[in-house]
């Protein structure tokens, strides 16, 4: 590898890697918001991915081959207990009590000593490496596009369009909206895993309210036509405060002034194209 290379990889590591992670975290918003569910607990759920796969390497020894996959076992599980109550709502109102669920989880975080309490956890072995958290972007990417030209695909978007007249023509709601739950916690624990053992340091505060609002916003940003949006979205809300680092005071009110503009004159995201869906075949 040239040396101007290992210099910028060296200097920007913690840039690539958040860039890559953000990216797995937007997707994981974009699968909720593909079948129409405003579900704000995908910190929760990195959250949780994050303190289980640490936990795991650190109290246990385990490696981080054994942890990865892993992490996921947490995120599911706690998106299976709170599927069956939250999903009965809809809006803000699912909204609103995943945000509520997940300062549950910050909380305890912060009042638990054996997860580090307020000082979170330090010493995480960094087995992450940026060519693992791009090949699983790539990898989740690809995987969420087939599903979305497929007849999973055509089903959520009638979720997302009209779920009353979905569930008229056969689309089970109650199927699909838990397993966009499970699927997107999936997705947010294995991006809490990677963020975890590459930075070697997770506290509670970046699992709370604020990191849900930016996480969806990299969906609002992206557009969820594709999966590319949110992705696109993630990176442009990443590299901004790099580009704003004269204006550290002005960062989260530029920040806010972008998605405003957005939603009001592009309302489908700086990449508003659709899945074009395959044929059916008679």
């Amino acid at each position: 590898m040239p040396a101007w290379l290992n210099d910028f990889l060296w200097t920007y590591q913690t840039l690539i890697t958040s860039l890559g992670v953000n990216g797995l975290l937007a997707l994981s918003m974009y699968v909720v918001l593909a079948a129409g569910q405003l579900s704000l607990g995908q910190a929760a759920f990195m959250g949780l991915g994050a303190y289980s796969s640490s936990l795991l390497t650190l109290k246990l020894g385990w490696p981080f081959a054994v942890v990865l996959p892993l992490s996921i076992v947490a995120p599911v599980a706690f998106a299976l207990l709170i599927g069956g109550p939250t999903l009965r709502l809809s809006g803000v109102y699912l909204a609103i009590a995943t945000i509520g669920l997940g300062e549950v989880l910050r909380a305890a975080y912060l009042n638990v000593d054996f997860v580090g309490g307020a000082l979170g956890l330090s010493g995480i072995p960094q087995e992450a490496d940026p060519g693992m958290i791009y090949a699983l972007l790539v990898v989740v990417t690809a995987a969420l596009w087939r599903v979305g030209r497929s007849r999973i695909g055509r089903a959520m978007e009638a979720i997302r369009e009209d779920a009353a007249a979905a569930e008229v023509l056969g689309v089970d709601l109650r199927l699909y909206r838990m397993g966009v739950l499970v699927a997107s916690a999936a997705i947010a624990g294995v991006a809490g895993c990677l963020d975890a053992h590459s930075n070697s340091f997770i506290g509670p505060n970046e699992f709370g309210f604020e990191p849900a609002v930016t996480i969806l916003s990299f969906a609002l940003l992206g557009g969820i036509g594709t999966p590319l949006g949110p992705v696109l979205g993630a990176w442009v809300l990443t590299l901004l405060p790099e580009l704003l680092r004269g204006f550290s005071d002005l960062r989260l009110v530029v920040n806010g002034a972008i998605i405003v503009l957005v939603v009001l004159f592009r309302p489908g995201g700086l990449l508003p194209w659709r899945l074009a869906r395959r044929p059916r075949v008679a």
